[in-house]
């Protein structure tokens, strides 16, 4: 693979970290030395299996951030430790198509909302109804609020140059987010699979960028057959997406105009805004792709195999 095209998939892996999660349950594996980031690349997924190095190269990605926020409408939500892994498939045209590990790309640490129910619901006047509620909600139980961010259906727009430049989309990600609580049960979101919030983050700012050459096993190796691209604390945002109204609150949706009316939802691009802190992205690929033509896909398998603990 060119070194630009190297480059530019890395720095475009490091967007897909907003966000976020699908579940926590999301198997992982404890791998060696330079595969150590990869816990969940699907390289035995068909997709990655076909690649031959020539038309299609297939290579893992890895990317965290410690912390961030999703705002919307009037109200932000905080993002916990956030975790995206995939497999990427590089054309030869230039274009890029992005493979989900089994249960999702993206795994998230559940956050509180500062606030809680009393600040994501209760309006400042007098409500009928809902104000009565609101006055009830005296326990710490009954306030808080867990948010999870969440990637629902297939990313798209994948663009790698992008991901070298600051200021251009790098990817668009469809996110909802879960709100949990008590009274508004466990099938809160604002966003939804037919109706979700759309991420195309893009470089507020550079990481530091360095390659690491590794045995097919993840041990270090200045002539190893593999290579290591990490990009280290960068920021993501976006401030461009519209954010839908909630859905699934309270008994039949009876609470979503609650969150609707407080929260200032829906809510329209310019309105909304996207960061992502410290964020650190990781790529594996061949150092030489051509080296392993017709079976790149069937060997980079095999490596990340021969790396399992």
């Amino acid at each position: 693979m060119p070194a630009l095209r190297k480059a530019s998939v890395l720095f475009a892996a490091t967007a897909l970290v907003t966000l976020a999660s699908v579940t926590p349950s999301s198997a992982a594996t404890e791998l060696n030395g330079n595969w150590a980031p990869f816990t969940r690349c699907p390289v035995d997924a068909p997709a990655m299996l076909a690649a031959d190095g020539k038309v299609d190269t297939a290579i893992c990605i890895s990317s965290s951030s410690s912390s961030g926020s999703i705002k919307l409408g009037n109200t932000t939500v905080p993002t916990g430790g956030t975790d995206l892994q995939a497999g990427v498939i590089t054309h030869n045209d230039g274009t890029s198509t992005v493979v989900s590990p089994p249960g999702g790309a993206l795994i998230a640490d559940t956050a509180q909302l500062p606030g809680g129910l009393l600040g994501l619901m209760c309006p400042d006047e007098d409500i009928p109804v809902i104000s009565d509620l609101c006055e009830k909600i005296t326990s710490v139980e009954l306030n808080r609020v867990d948010a999870t961010v969440e990637s629902v259906n297939t990313p798209t727009e994948f663009q790698l140059l992008a991901g070298v430049m600051q200021g251009k989309p790098i990817i668009a990600l469809p996110v909802r987010i879960k709100l949990e609580n008590p009274l508004l049960g466990s099938k809160c979101y604002i966003g939804s699979a037919k109706d979700p919030i759309v991420l195309r983050p893009q470089n507020t700012s550079a990481p530091t960028v360095k390659t690491q050459r590794f045995d097919p096993n993840g041990t270090p190796n200045t002539a190893g057959v593999m290579s290591q691209l990490s990009a280290l604390g960068a920021t993501q945002g976006d401030a461009t997406y519209t954010a839908p109204g909630a859905n699934g609150c309270g008994l039949l949706g009876a609470l979503d105009w609650a969150v609707n009316l407080k929260t200032g939802l829906p809510a329209g691009s310019g309105t909304n805004n996207v960061v992502l802190n410290n964020t650190s992205t990781y790529v594996a690929a061949f150092a030489s792709s051509a080296s392993v033509v017709p079976n790149e896909g069937a060997m980079l398998s095999q490596n990340w195999h021969a790396g399992v603990k």
